[in-house]
């Protein structure tokens, strides 16, 4: 049974359309994106009988773990342009360069969508960004398959206290820092983990999603995109807290702007019998 099934059929009894059904089910499905395969486990108990524990350790098994391959999605052609990318780009997605040709926009991969949780692909080209956006009541694993992104995510305060937070609300910067394949399946949580996250692509990278429940307007689940509010005098609002002004962010939804393109792509891994 290729990779990509068996994940969807983790998914099918692990998520419903409120979410995961239960922790253990949520790290079942983030054990499979990244695992030691079975192989490797028996060689492991093997020499732990034998009392070479020293030549385990030799092994490298950090290095030797299992996680999702592009192989697995119909990306390895990608993959290998990516890991011999020596270049470097200006400009944006979808948008002329400085030497006046388009950069290919971002590509978009539909593997599978249904009421209780949705999988797909972002192919980022070097320097595309994806904007700052939320994923209100929704649990999100990402996985980077290749390449090299920035990545910057927050989750909403809580603000006691009458504030006028028609316009911005406070975010705490959950991480801001740069992650490079192989890495490890990163858990967004409702309201906490960083639900509020951005991209930028550092090399051509695709990340790997999978989302519970799916964005739907009808249920509240909208995507909204956010950038840094201009609006000031808020720093007595966080006095009581014990967190530092440095560590937020005041932000307000925008609209994305034009040089934001992403194009549905073909995908060419195994297909999902749902």
């Amino acid at each position: 049974m290729p990779f990509i099934q068996r994940l969807y059929e983790a998914c099918k009894v692990s998520f419903s359309p409120n979410g995961p059904v239960s922790d253990e089910a949520l790290e079942r499905v983030r054990v499979l994106l990244g695992k030691i395969p079975s192989t490797l486990l028996k060689i492991w108990k093997f020499l732990f009988l034998m009392h070479l524990m020293l030549a385990v350790a030799n092994l490298n098994l950090k290095k030797s773990k299992y996680t999702i391959r592009p192989s697995d999605v119909g990306l390895e052609q990608e993959a290998q342009l990516a890991r011999a990318w020596k270049g470097s780009a200006h400009g944006t997605n979808g948008k002329k360069g400085r030497n006046g040709s388009h950069l290919p926009p971002i590509r978009y991969l539909h593997l599978h969508e249904c009421d209780s949780f949705y999988i797909g692909i972002f192919c980022m080209p070097p320097s595309s960004i994806i904007p700052l956006h939320n994923h209100p009541g929704m649990t999100v694993l990402s996985k980077l398959l290749y390449g090299s992104l920035y990545v910057r995510s927050l989750d909403w305060l809580d603000v006691p206290g009458p504030a006028d937070l028609s316009r911005a609300r406070p975010a705490k910067v959950v991480k801001d820092c740069q992650m490079t394949a192989p890495c490890d399946t990163t858990i967004l949580y409702p309201t906490r983990g960083g639900n509020l996250h951005s991209f930028k692509a550092l090399t051509p990278c695709a990340i790997f999603d999978i989302l519970s429940p799916p964005y739907s307007s009808e249920d509240g689940r909208h995507c909204s995109y956010l950038w840094k509010s201009s609006m000031k005098g808020f720093s007595g609002i966080l006095e009581s807290s014990r967190i530092k002004t440095s560590e937020v962010a005041w932000l307000e939804e925008f609209q994305p702007p034009d040089n934001f393109v992403v194009r549905r792509g073909l995908y060419k891994g195994p297909i999902i019998r749902a």
